[in-house]
């Protein structure tokens, strides 16, 4: 019987401890826990630990560099220790730079990591170019080697480099290509397997089937990541960079319930809900019904 062991990882880029740094307990409270033991075995390992998070900048270009470091070696650790106990990991973020933690750990178990990456961004600023400073705009770039930083820390983008090649990864749900057409970042498009909002609309099980077998060509064992502002803002408010377009919660619930029937799914990341703008908490609760309803029977 599967296990499913919960891992959260309250990292927000902005060197903050508030927002999506607060989402692991958040969702926990909303009863994601229990959402998952009705489906499978589960285990709660506990949040990773890094320490403060200070948002200054460094050499690199990002926030809270040593923060980042310290979270993506816990992140590591934690999910390689689930993956080699015949666990599959559920990482709650925070936001998208835990993915380098996951796959750091998907390759130290398995010799190669793939990625399907869901996401309303494309996440590959060059860490200087970053309107933000923030690492959540540059993960994907920096597991790929294709955009480079300076001085970057040691432990940031585990080593040998890049984490991940560009033949064994799909982005899925990207609409912020006039963004970066407009500050002259270059798109990933072309590079690797890739359908942005619209092109995944009415296409999702196809879309998911052709991105998954092209990751498994190169990666047989792969990881599946999804930054929540991949969904419509109409859909989920409660993430920091909303934008035009976007999935509704049934695309996402299809998209990732397909995803994490595929064999070669070895585990799975959730980041970008902000509890603080979810007063009430009907959107974490909406998010734990998603997880549950996402999750493969027994």
């Amino acid at each position: 019987m599967t296990v499913i062991e919960v891992v959260g990882a309250g990292f927000n880029s902005a060197g903050r401890g508030d927002g999506v740094a607060r989402a692991p307990g958040a969702l926990r409270r909303a009863g994601l826990v229990a959402a998952v033991a009705a489906r499978h075995d589960v285990r709660d390992s506990g949040d990773v630990a890094f320490g403060e998070a200070v948002p200054e900048r460094g050499a690199s270009g990002l926030l809270a560099e040593r923060a980042l470091a310290a979270m993506v070696g816990g992140v590591r650790r934690k999910v390689a220790a689930a993956l080699a106990g015949g666990a599959v990991p559920l990482l709650v973020g925070g936001d998208c730079p835990v993915l380098l933690g996951a796959l750091a750990a998907c390759r130290d178990v398995h010799g190669a990591a793939g990625l399907l990456f869901v996401d309303g961004h494309e996440d590959a600023w060059p860490p200087a170019a970053s309107t933000t400073g923030e690492a959540a705009d540059c993960e994907l770039g920096l597991a790929l080697g294709v955009t480079a930083a300076a001085s970057l820390p040691s432990g940031v983008v585990p080593g040998p480099a890049p984490l991940l090649r560009a033949e064994a990864t799909a982005l899925l749900g990207p609409r912020d290509g006039a963004d970066l057409l407009e500050h002259r970042v270059a798109s990933l498009r072309g590079s690797l397997w890739f359908a942005t909002d619209r092109e995944l609309a009415g296409r999702v099980a196809e879309s998911v089937a052709d991105a998954a077998a092209t990751v498994e060509r190169s990666a047989p064992r792969w990881w599946l990541h999804v930054d929540l502002d991949v969904l419509a803002t109409g859909e989920l408010a409660a993430v920091d960079y909303p934008q035009p377009g976007g999935l509704t919660w049934a695309e996402l619930t299809e998209l990732t319930a397909l995803a994490l029937r595929r064999p070669g799914c070895t585990g799975w990341s959730l980041t970008i809900y902000n509890p603080d703008l979810d007063p009430d908490g009907r959107q974490g609760a909406r998010i734990v019904r998603y997880v549950g309803e996402a999750l493969p029977s027994r």
